[in-house]
C-alpha cells in the first residue's frame, strides 16, 4: 500500500479509516476492527469525535502489533491553552490506551493556536507524539505557523475532494513540506460527484466504483485520504484501490470537475466558524 514519508521521517500511510460521526462504540469498534482486518494501518480519530475510547478498544482486540498501526487523534480548539491542551491530551492516551500516539493534529485555526502548538512541541520533543500537524489550516495560517514555531507540521487535514481538489493549498503545502491529506474525501456522497459523467466513464473503464475512482485520483494526486463508513463492504471497496492506472484523458476530465469550494472546512466563513464555536 501507498504511503508517505513526512517532513520528519515518519512514514504515514497514504490510505487510512476515518471514524468521524461513529458515536456508538460497538459500531465505531467494529468498523475498526473490520477496516485493521482489510488491512488498513492509518486509523484517524478527534476528540471532537467522542469515540477515542471505542478506538481504543479496537486497537487492543485487532490482533495486529501496535508498531504496525498509525493512529492519528486532534485536539480540539477549545483545549487550546496550555494547561487545557496538556489535560486534553492526557485523556487522549488514556481513552486510546497509548503510551504514544502517533500523530495529533490542531483542530482548526482558532483560539490559542501557539500556546496549542507549543504543547504539541513538548510531547513531541518527549516522544510520545511521534509527528504533530494542524487541520483546517488555510495557506496563510498554515505558513504563519510554520514561520514562528520551531516544529514544522508534517500534515494539513483539510476537506478535499473532486469537487474541491484544493490545487492551490496543495501547492503551498508543498511548497511547505506538508503532506496534505484528506478528509471527506468522497465529498459525503451527497452532492451529485459519482454521477458525473467523468466518473462513470473512469469506473466503467477499470470495473470500479465510482468511490474507488475518486479515492485512487487523489492518492495519484499526492493526497492522503481518510475515507469513513460504518459497512464492511463499503471498508473493504474503499481499500481495494491500487490495481489500475487513470489514462492521462481520465486524469484530465476528472480533474476538470474541480469547483473549488469546500462544503464543511471553511475556516474563513464566518457562518461555519459561529457553528464550530458551538460544539
Amino acid at each position: 500500500m501507498k504511503a508517505f514519508t513526512l517532513n520528519n521521517g515518519v512514514v504515514m500511510p497514504a490510505l487510512g479509516y476515518g471514524v468521524f460521526k461513529l458515536t456508538d462504540p460497538a459500531e465505531c469498534t467494529a468498523g475498526v476492527i473490520e477496516a485493521v482486518k482489510t488491512g488498513y494501518r492509518l486509523i484517524d480519530t478527534a476528540q471532537a469525535y467522542g469515540n477515542e475510547e471505542a478506538v481504543g478498544a479496537a486497537i487492543k482486540a485487532c490482533g495486529v502489533d501496535r508498531g504496525e498501526l498509525f493512529i492519528t487523534t486532534k485536539l480540539w480548539f477549545k483545549a487550546f491553552e496550555t494547561a487545557d491542551a496538556e489535560r486534553a491530551l492526557e485523556k487522549s492516551f488514556e481513552k486510546l490506551g497509548l503510551d504514544y500516539i502517533d500523530m495529533v493534529l490542531l483542530h482548526w485555526p482558532f483560539g490559542n493556536v501557539y500556546a496549542a502548538w507549543r504543547v504539541l512541541e513538548k510531547y513531541y520533543d518527549a516522544g510520545r507524539i511521534r509527528a504533530i500537524g494542524v487541520s483546517n489550516f488555510e495557506p496563510d495560517r498554515l505558513i504563519d505557523l510554520i514561520s514562528f514555531n520551531r516544529v514544522r507540521p508534517v500534515v494539513n487535514q483539510i476537506e478535499t475532494h473532486l469537487f474541491c481538489q484544493q490545487t492551490a493549498s496543495h501547492e503551498w503545502m508543498a511548497k511547505y513540506g506538508v503532506a496534505h491529506q484528506a478528509y471527506a474525501p468522497l465529498g459525503r456522497g451527497v452532492n451529485g460527484m459519482f454521477e458525473t459523467e467523468a466518473v462513470k466513464a473512469a469506473a466503467a473503464a477499470h470495473g470500479k466504483t465510482p468511490a474507488q475512482i475518486a479515492l485512487r485520483f487523489l492518492i495519484d494526486s499526492d493526497v492522503a485520504v481518510i475515507p469513513k463508513s460504518a459497512h464492511a463492504e463499503r471498508i473493504h471497496e474503499n481499500a481495494d484501490l491500487f490495481d489500475f492506472e487513470f489514462t492521462p484523458a481520465e486524469l484530465a476530465a476528472l480533474r476538470a470537475l474541480d469547483r473549488h469550494e469546500a462544503m464543511i472546512g471553511r475556516p474563513a466563513d464566518p457562518a461555519k466558524v459561529e457553528t464550530a464555536m458551538r460544539w
